[in-house]
């Protein structure tokens, strides 16, 4: 899956004239908290958080009166609290790649770049929706976790294991295990019970460490 799948386009943006001021209200009125920033031509010159903004704005507990406060912020414009070239990435940059740049920066949104022109962005909000299908938290199914040995044909033998029992797999997910030697693994599958699932991962030689049935809006243990 690729940034250019997921991204939300077209970008919202805002003006690199533009107030402190218009851009919080475009902003809370988007329900977004970034804005990559234009210029006149429609050119990216840098993107603008929530944080920036409230950076430069009157503590609430300011002196200044609720007069004064939007035009001391009308005459802060985006261009002096922007971040000025900021990281971006294409559309076919690989989308675990997108969220390795966004941890390793402390960033939460990347606007997304063809041929210097913006075509969107991808957030944390695009990353946490993609998370929940890949562990289909949206499904109802038996969730399962397993700590298996990091070796060829074990899932194989699981995925096997499981259709001839009848059963179906909606989503998997794997994280680092323990140690070096072992990953663990998440599966929901449907149209087979837990406990015979369980029961038959252990004859695998597998360590099932969580097992519980989800119903939607939740898992019961």
């Amino acid at each position: 899956m690729l940034v250019g799948d997921r991204m939300t386009r077209p970008a919202i943006t805002v003006r690199e004239d533009a107030s402190v001021d218009e851009a919080l209200r475009l902003m809370r009125g988007e329900k977004i908290r970034r804005l990559p920033v234009v210029d006149k031509r429609g050119k990216m010159v840098g993107i603008v958080s929530e944080l920036d903004l409230l950076k430069v704005s009157p503590s609430p507990a300011t002196t200044l009166s609720i007069y004064e406060i939007p035009y001391l912020l009308s005459k802060i414009k985006i261009r002096d609290v922007m971040t000025k070239k900021p990281i971006v990435v294409a559309e076919d940059t690989p989308l675990e790649e997108a969220a390795r740049i966004m941890a390793d920066n402390k960033i939460s949104g990347l606007p997304v770049l063809r041929d210097d022109k913006l075509v969107g962005i991808i957030t944390e909000t695009d990353l946490f929706k993609i998370f929940l299908e890949m562990l289909g938290a949206r499904e109802s199914g038996v969730r399962l976790t397993m700590l298996a040995p990091n070796q060829k044909g074990v899932l194989a033998r699981i995925a096997g294991k499981i259709a001839a029992m009848g059963g179906n797999i909606l989503a998997l997910g794997t994280t680092l295990g323990d140690d070096p030697g072992t990953r663990q693994l998440t599966f929901k599958v449907i149209d087979v019970e837990m406990e015979p699932l369980v029961a038959a991962m252990k004859e695998l030689g597998l360590e099932v460490r969580d097992a519980r049935f989800c119903s939607l809006p939740g898992c019961a243990d």
